[in-house]
């Protein structure tokens, strides 16, 4: 009996022992729970607070040291939207909290509004860091060569919008139908590509109706009235010699060869005004971005000119411009929101943390003059010629030895022969001897690629 009483009171003991222990190891849990001491919105312009995620923290309900902080999105997931080549992945960032033990939450959310919550940001409430970094959503572009275009297709789809779809938070459609204004004459006086698609827009003023004035995707532009009449109009079908046809317009309101007065029947004889409209001058407007050129005096485009009659379609032919190369800027950009992308400069003599030692290369970027690449074709060269990854040679800082190693991390639209192409890398620093230190790099390697 004493034996079974000294185990119950030892079973017991031991029960409570662990309860003890239990109760202390939940309070010490509670106690090391960060708490919140500052909340405040984020007021800066909306633009300066689009983010894109890094990929190494998750997303919570509350900021994720807090107790009763639920992930909202996992690093997993947050990984695949780091990853993400799509402008909807962005987030804009609106409010802040800062715990006692002085990390720094951003409440963000997802430009289509699917994710929604706080990720750390760094300790420094001026610096996005940590879990999301600085995003530029949308690059300058230039202008195209005929700023007066019309809807090539006016309907419900590819609408004038506030901003490109999902390059700022809550960006809305400012017609939701354009049919209404098909016959409008469009003025675009901005443009811009998506950083993360390449994709180009052009914002589009309209005299006649100010309330749809937006953005919209230049494949949705025509630079002719799409209201064709075959009563005065005569269709034009650029072609090479191959039968491939580059490019479609139209020769409008055109007068009659015999009464100077515009013609209003089908089958009206208008070579006369239709040889004086097609001027090489309205060829390369009509051809921008193709890299084929038009000349009137070829006697097959002129003999097509010519013999027109209102309602025809004729070909005119067009040549392929020589390849041209176009130079590329490099530039650095970084999550600092008080700092502008640095131009990244070809090492020559004495290393930091801009100069970069380029690969000598024996091709450079280029295509027929005045055509089109995209953002894609900046990478692809750059994939091809190991240009996705840079390095400084090392330099001082201090006491220490460091280099810069830069990631490749967006690139422009543009056009071949026109201005340099533009890259843009995120650059990190890295202590010990550069990769590129024991590399011999001179003035004379064929850097010509570098603008």
């Amino acid at each position: 009996m004493q034996s079974r009483l000294a185990k119950t009171l030892y079973l017991g003991l031991a029960a409570l022992s662990l309860g003890a222990v239990a109760s202390v190891s939940t309070t010490a849990s509670a106690k090391s729970k960060a708490k919140v001491v500052s909340t405040k919105p984020l007021k800066t312009a909306p633009e300066t607070r689009n983010v894109q995620v890094t990929g190494t923290n998750a997303i919570y309900s509350k900021p994720g040291t807090v107790k009763g902080a639920k992930i909202v999105a996992s690093k997993k997931t947050v990984k695949k939207l780091a990853n993400s080549k799509k402008s909807a992945d962005y987030f804009r960032a609106y409010s802040m909290q800062v715990t006692n033990k002085g990390s720094v939450y951003y409440k963000v959310v997802a430009m289509n509004g699917k994710h929604r919550g706080y990720i750390y940001g760094g300790k420094k409430d001026t610096v996005f860091a940590g879990g999301i970094k600085s995003a530029t959503t949308t690059q300058t572009a230039n202008l195209p060569a005929n700023t007066t275009v019309y809807f090539a297709k006016p309907g419900k789809t590819n609408v004038t919008w506030s901003a490109p779809k999902y390059t700022q938070y809550k960006a809305s459609k400012q017609a939701a139908n354009t049919l209404p204004f098909a016959k409008d004459t469009l003025t675009v006086t901005k443009a811009e590509t998506k950083t993360r698609e390449g994709s180009l827009y052009y914002y589009v003023e309209d005299a006649a109706h100010p309330s749809i004035n937006g953005w919209i995707y230049s494949g949705a532009l025509t630079t002719t009235q799409n209201t064709f009449d075959a009563k005065s109009d005569v269709k034009v079908n650029f072609q090479t010699t191959s039968g491939a046809i580059v490019k479609s317009t139209t020769l409008a309101g055109l007068k009659a060869n015999d009464g100077g007065k515009v013609a209003t029947k089908v089958g009206t004889a208008v070579g006369t005004d239709a040889a004086n409209q097609a001027t090489d001058a309205w060829g390369a407007a009509a051809l921008a971005g193709t890299g084929y050129a038009y000349k009137r005096s070829d006697s097959m485009n002129n003999a097509a000119l010519t013999a027109a009659k209102s309602g025809d379609t004729i070909t005119l032919y067009v040549t392929q411009n020589v390849a041209q190369s176009t130079k590329i800027n490099f530039y650095a950009v970084t999550n600092d929101l008080s700092q502008q992308g640095k131009q990244l400069k070809a090492y020559t003599k004495s290393a930091s943390a801009t100069t970069v030692a380029f690969p000598a290369l024996t091709n450079m970027f280029a295509g027929a003059k005045d055509s089109t690449y995209t953002a894609n074709d900046v990478q692809a060269y750059l994939t091809a010629n190991n240009l996705t990854t840079l390095y400084t040679p090392s330099y001082t800082v201090g006491n220490d030895k460091v280099y810069m190693k830069y990631t490749f991390n967006s690139a422009l639209n543009g056009i071949y022969g026109s201005t340099n192409a533009k890259a843009f890398y995120t650059g990190t620093q890295e202590n010990g001897a550069s990769p590129v230190d024991t590399i011999a790099t001179t003035t004379s390697a064929n850097q010509d690629y570098v603008g």
